[in-house]
C-alpha cells in the first residue's frame, strides 16, 4: 500500500473515531415538561448527569405537546424524549423510537376507590353508576383504571358513565357522592386524601388494585446509531445513582422518590396496549385527548 492510501485510511479512521467521540450534541425532551425555562430548572441537573455519565453533550429541546414530541422525532429533530409508557405507545407506533432505560417507579399502580359507607364492595357495583377517571390519556389515572375494572368484569365504556377530571376534583366528587366511584394513580391520591381534614382517612375504601405499572423511559429515536445508544443505555445505568440523584433533585420529580433505573425493552408495554383496546383505542396511532 502506498505511502499516500496509507495516510488517507488513517485519516479516515481518525475522522470516524472523533466523530463518534465527540458526536453531535443530541437534542433532549421531556413530554410532560412545556417551556424551556421549566425544562432548565427541572431536569437541568439530569441533563448534566447524563452528559456526565456518558461523555456526549444534550441541549434541550422543548415541546409543546406529546403530538409535538413525536413529529420532532420523526422529523429527526429530538433524539432522546423522556416519557411515560401511555405516551410511548402511541410515539413508538408512529416513530418506532424504543425504550432505552426505564425510570422504574415504586408503588406506581393504579386503584379503584369509593366512600366507605356507599354500599359498594366491589367493581361490579359500580355497574350503571358514575365513576370517575383522571385526566384523559394518563397511563395511572385513566388507561390502568379501565383496564382494572374491565379485569373484573365491568366495561369501562359501556357498563359505567365515565367523567375525566384532575384528581382533586376527582377526590371532591367523590367525597360529595356526585360520582360512586373514583379510577386513579393511588399514591398521588393518597398525598390528596392525607391532606383532606374534612373526613377521616377511613372515610373512602380501595375495592381494587391494579398491579405495578410499566415504568417512564428514556427513549430513542430509531435514527439514532444502535450501537451508540447501547452505549449510553451501559453508561446510564453504570452511574445511576448520580443520574437518580438529578432527578429526583426538583420537587417536580417528587413522584420518583425511590427510583431505580433499569434496562427495558419493548415487550414490557404490551400491559399498555391492551389498556388502549380496553379504552376503545385499539389502533393505539393517536393522543387520547390531542
Amino acid at each position: 500500500m502506498s505511502i499516500l492510501k496509507s495516510a488517507v485510511f488513517a485519516a479516515a479512521a481518525l475522522a470516524m473515531s472523533v466523530s463518534y467521540s465527540f458526536a453531535d450534541t443530541f437534542k433532549l425532551a421531556v413530554t410532560d415538561v412545556e417551556g424551556l425555562e421549566r425544562l432548565q430548572v427541572e431536569w437541568g441537573p439530569f441533563k448534566e448527569a447524563l452528559e456526565s455519565a456518558t461523555d456526549h453533550s444534550f441541549e434541550f429541546f422543548p415541546v409543546t405537546s406529546r403530538t409535538a414530541a413525536a413529529e420532532a422525532l420523526r422529523a429527526k429533530r429530538v433524539d432522546f424524549v423522556v416519557t411515560g409508557p401511555a405516551e410511548y405507545i402511541v410515539i413508538n407506533k408512529l416513530t418506532e423510537a424504543t425504550p432505552l432505560v426505564g425510570l422504574g417507579r415504586p408503588d406506581y399502580f393504579c386503584a379503584i376507590v369509593v366512600r366507605a359507607d356507599s354500599g359498594i364492595t366491589k367493581p361490579a357495583d359500580l355497574k350503571g353508576k358514575k365513576v370517575a377517571f383522571g385526566d384523559i390519556g394518563s397511563t395511572s389515572n385513566m388507561l390502568c383504571p379501565m383496564q382494572l375494572m374491565a379485569d373484573y368484569g365491568v366495561d369501562p365504556v359501556k357498563d359505567v358513565e365515565n367523567l375525566h377530571t384532575s384528581r382533586n376534583i376527582a377526590h371532591e366528587a367523590l367525597k360529595k357522592g356526585d360520582v360512586a366511584g373514583m379510577g386513579i394513580n393511588h399514591n398521588s391520591w393518597l398525598g390528596v386524601r392525607n391532606k383532606d381534614e374534612t373526613v377521616p382517612n377511613g372515610f373512602f375504601r380501595v375495592i381494587a388494585r391494579s398491579g405495578d405499572l410499566p415504568n417512564d423511559m428514556l427513549m430513542v429515536a430509531s435514527h439514532v446509531d444502535k450501537s451508540l445508544s447501547e452505549d449510553v443505555r451501559e453508561a446510564i445505568l453504570d452511574n445511576k445513582d448520580a443520574i437518580i440523584t438529578a432527578i429526583i433533585s426538583h420537587e417536580e420529580n417528587d413522584k420518583y422518590g425511590g427510583m431505580d433505573l433499569v434496562a427495558i425493552e419493548d415487550g414490557a408495554y404490551d400491559l399498555v396496549r391492551s389498556m388502549y383496546t380496553t379504552a376503545g383505542f385499539p389502533q393505539y396511532d393517536k393522543f387520547i385527548g390531542e
